[in-house]
């Protein structure tokens, strides 16, 4: 291999190097939300389980004629 080659192939290397060390960290804080956004699905699902596992057994409601009858609240200004 002459010399040209070798400078060639510093280069390159250089070059994928420099671009690993200006991905790396996008990459390593794209992996680190994923966990967290899993830990908090998972977090609700417990939660949720837990509440229909405590809840007392309520009776049936009764059917309501149409979906608008019910109240609907509004929000107010704090």
């Amino acid at each position: 291999m002459d010399t040209t080659h070798v400078e060639a192939l510093l280069g390159t290397l250089t070059v994928l190097g420099l671009l690993v060390l200006m991905v790396l960290p996008a990459v390593i804080g794209i992996v680190r939300d994923r966990r967290i956004d899993r830990q908090i699905r998972q977090a609700e699902a417990d939660r949720a389980a837990a509440e229909r596992r405590d809840a007392p057994a309520a009776p049936a409601a009764p059917a309501r004629a149409a979906r608008g009858a019910t109240p609907h609240r509004t929000a107010r200004a704090a």
